[in-house]
């Protein structure tokens, strides 16, 4: 007889969508616990830009993967999927349900699909290379390499997505097989868990709307401050001021862009950034989708039962 494995509810979604404040109302009424799938949410010192819950919105409930990596430090999707199992495994041993909450696409499909990356070491070498020909020709030469190399995984990575680009071509130099094969090996593992993937979705003007708003409660709250001190207090930031409103904000710092033009160009790329999501989630077929401008408790009823 097969012994039953342990659910783990997986609330996903683009930006701005809520789903921060919906896991914690759903960890009240399930006995739950959270961990974060969210991968700029990981690093210390960048709360207001990372949209980082406050312990007060966390309502005492215990959250995980937050706030441990130094900004200075490369934190790889192989690295998160080890830490975010073993939350899972220790959330089940005290009994509780784990609901892991995020938008970063990768590290739920590493979790969700038990995608096994390998722990390639970063040819330093070869990045610099790379670096060099973005700063001398620009993105579009990489990103055509990259499309030939493996074009299933670019489908989902935007023309502009540097980090993502650099990624695939490296993975390619490292082992000479695609990000793409790798993964399909890798799947071939049972997973460990039952996973019950929701993701909310909602009108896109609605959407937007919040994300705009979004934008300037964060500018109101210090983003411009957050940035300064990151930059003054690390030499290097490889990975974390690539994250969303951090790059741009940088920009204005260094100043190549007005305040105004800051401001929007955060907003423009947000609204992007929320568009890949959502079409990055839609590929999951076994994704149920919630309105997140319905009421919370309906949506909540909803989760409840298809778990039950």
């Amino acid at each position: 007889m097969n012994k039953q494995k342990p659910i783990v509810i997986v609330i996903c979604g683009p930006t701005a969508s809520g789903k921060t404040a919906l896991s914690i109302e759903l960890a009240k009424k399930v006995n739950g616990e959270i961990i974060s799938a969210d991968s700029m949410q990981i690093y210390k010192y960048m709360n207001i830009g990372s949209a980082k819950p406050t312990k007060e919105e966390m309502s005492g409930i215990q959250h995980y993967m937050l706030d441990f990596v130094e900004p200075n430090i490369r934190y790889s999707v192989a690295d998160y999927k080890k830490e975010a199992e073993k939350c899972i495994d220790e959330i089940i041993s005290k009994r509780k349900v784990p609901i892991v909450v995020g938008g970063t696409g990768l590290y739920i499909d590493s979790l969700i699909y038990g995608i096994e990356y390998n722990e390639n070491k970063l040819d330093e070498k070869y990045r610099s290379e790379l670096e060099k020909i973005v700063e001398e020709e620009g993105l579009e030469n990489l990103y055509n390499k990259a499309c030939k190399i493996d074009p299933i995984a670019m489908e989902k990575i935007s023309p502009n997505d540097k980090k993502r680009i650099l990624r695939v071509l490296e993975i390619y130099h490292e082992t000479g097989k695609t990000k793409t094969e790798q993964e399909i090996e890798s799947r071939s593992k049972e997973v460990k868990y039952d996973y019950k993937v929701f993701a909310i979705g909602m009108d896109r003007q609605k959407l937007y709307e919040r994300i705009n708003k979004r934008v300037d409660i964060m500018i109101k709250n210090g983003l411009i401050q957050e940035v300064k001190n990151l930059v003054s207090t690390y030499k290097e930031l490889p990975t974390a001021i690539q994250g969303l409103g951090y790059k741009e904000t940088k920009e204005y710092l260094d100043g190549k862009i007005s305040k105004e033009d800051m401001i929007e160009k955060i907003k423009m790329e947000t609204r992007r950034y929320a568009k890949r999501q959502l079409t990055w989630f839609r590929k999951d077929k076994q994704t149920i989708w919630i309105n997140g401008l319905e009421p919370m408790e309906k949506n909540i009823q909803i989760i409840l039962e298809e778990i039950s």
